[in-house]
Formats: C-alpha cells, structure tokens, sequence
C-alpha cells in the first residue's frame, strides 16, 4: 500500500464528517477507495455519493450492473475490486459461468438481452472509447436512454475507482489470492 489510510481519530473535521456520511449510506461501511479519496474531502464526498446512486439506485438489478463492473474491473486488472465485486456479482445472482468468461476476457453466454448489451456496451466504452451508432442504436432500444447513461456512469466511476485501487496498491484481504493475471 503506497498510503497510510487515516483512521477516524486522525481525521480533519471535513474528512471525519465525508467518513460518517458514508458509514451512515447505504453501504453502512466506508467504500475501500474512499479512505484514499479522503486526501481530497470535498472529492470524496461526492464521489461517494456517486458511487451510492450507481450502486444502489440504477435501473438494473445488481445481476446486470455488476456486469458493467466486473467487466471495467477487469479491463483495469484491478484486483481488490474484482474480488470484492465478484462476490456481488454472485450475492446478485450472476452465474458464475458469465464472470469467467469477463475474467478470461471472453465474451460470456447470455441468456437475458439486457445483460449482453451492458457487457457489449461496457467492452466498447473501454476498449473503444465510445460507443459506434448501431450499438448505441441497440442499446437504447434495449434499455433506454436512461439504462445507456446508467451503463456510462457505472463504466466511469468504477474506472475512478479501479485507478485508485491500482495506483495506491490497495491489498486482497490477508490469505486472498487475486484471480486476474
């Protein structure tokens, strides 16, 4: 780990009052790059809160939206938020055959249309920059504009996300063994 995480007692009154709001969120705990974000409090703060809405509050149950996920966890070979989004992934009901395939970086066997379109539109925003105008035409046939810009929000912020865990060198929990290569 390339910083000393502050705990609670160490912190300013900004960085104590960001760390309680996310404790008393929906998560009920601090997300792991939130102890890093709070370098920067006001940062923190809303990016916590971003992440709250885009976790909780999209249109997808978390089987789609950690999809999206797990695919931006794994273009970034960001192991801490691999192992902890795969364990929701499969909390939410994803099968396991489907995380596989993203860990491989293969394109997995869907049976529902709404799960391969958030993984095409997730492989293009990353590996394409965008997104080509048959696929956006598809995809908000398919989830409306409201899904494509849900699908967007979770590629961007989980990418904040996997950049602070990769460039502070977070840790697996002790005796966890990373699955990416």
């Amino acid at each position: 780990m390339r910083l000393e995480l502050l705990s609670p007692g160490e912190m300013n009154e900004s960085q104590r009052q960001t760390y309680d709001e996310s404790i008393a969120g929906k998560r009920g705990k601090p997300p792991a790059p939130m102890m890093a974000w709070l370098n920067s409090p006001e940062m923190a703060r809303h990016a916590t809160r971003l992440g709250e809405v885009l976790r909780f509050d999209t249109i997808f149950p978390a089987k789609l939206s950690e999809i999206a996920i797990l695919v931006t966890a794994r273009h970034w070979t960001a192991h801490y938020e691999w192992y902890a989004h795969k364990r929701l992934a499969l909390a939410g009901g994803m099968k396991p055959e489907i995380i596989e395939a993203i860990r491989d970086r293969r394109t997995p066997d869907f049976d529902d249309p709404k799960g391969k379109m958030i993984h095409d539109l997730a492989k293009s925003l990353h590996e394409g920059h965008g997104v080509e105008k048959g696929l956006y035409d598809d995809a908000v046939k398919l989830l409306g504009e409201r899904g494509v810009v849900e699908v967007i929000g979770l590629c961007g912020y989980y990418t904040l996300v996997s950049m602070t865990l990769n460039t502070f060198e977070f840790s697996l929990p002790d005796g966890e063994v990373s699955e990416l290569a």
